[in-house]
This record gives structure tokens, sequence and C-alpha cells, in this order.
């Protein structure tokens, strides 16, 4: 989706920065990122934040024109959510265990 400059009754398209490999690479990236902030998946990859929001807007309706969403179904989609959930709620609790045992090996000292 390059940006097209009107010059006369010719359009001449600007070249992008980043190739469209990269740009599938942004957009699978968010999304394997269990979605959590576009912004944090785009300062890590180098680009601007509104950059990767418009690629991702435009992958979410190229995939829901081709009629899929990631290639997942439904009940795909559904337990990699249930998964995901599950994956943070794991990660919570083993943090929590991590800064208790920090705490009760201080009060041992």
């Amino acid at each position: 989706m390059d940006l097209l400059v009107q010059e006369g009754n010719v359009q001449v398209g600007r070249p992008s920065r980043y190739s469209e490999e990269f740009r599938q690479d942004a957009v699978a990236l968010y999304r394997a990122s269990d979605r959590s902030s576009v912004k944090t998946v785009a300062d890590r990859i180098g680009v601007n934040h509104e950059t990767l929001r418009q690629w991702i807007k435009a992958a979410d309706e190229a995939d829901s024109l081709n009629g899929s969403v990631s290639g997942l179904s439904g009940d795909e989609r559904a337990e990699l959510a249930r998964l995901r959930k599950a994956e943070r709620e794991w990660q919570q609790e083993r943090e929590i265990l991590r800064k208790a045992a920090q705490f009760f090996a201080k009060e041992m000292k």
C-alpha cells in the first residue's frame, strides 16, 4: 500500500521504506504477541506505531475479504485465546511466587 501522489493526470507511487515481507512479518509478530500493545511491538521492531496499526488494519481487511483470519477456524481462535489467557495467568502466578521467595529469603537473613 504505497502512498500515491497526484501529479497532473498521472499517479506516481512513492516507494515504501519497508518491504511487503517486512510488513507481513511485523503483522505476524503483533498477532503472535498476544496483541498486547501495538506501540510495544512497533517500538521493538523500530517502526512508528501508527504505521504498524495501518498494516494490521490492512491485513485484517485482506483476511476478512479472503474469509479467514490467520488461517484459523472459529474453534481454533477460541482455543488460542483460552490458551493465551491461561499462559498470562501462569506468568502472573510465577511472578508472584518469585517475589514471595525473594521476600522470605530477605526475612530469613
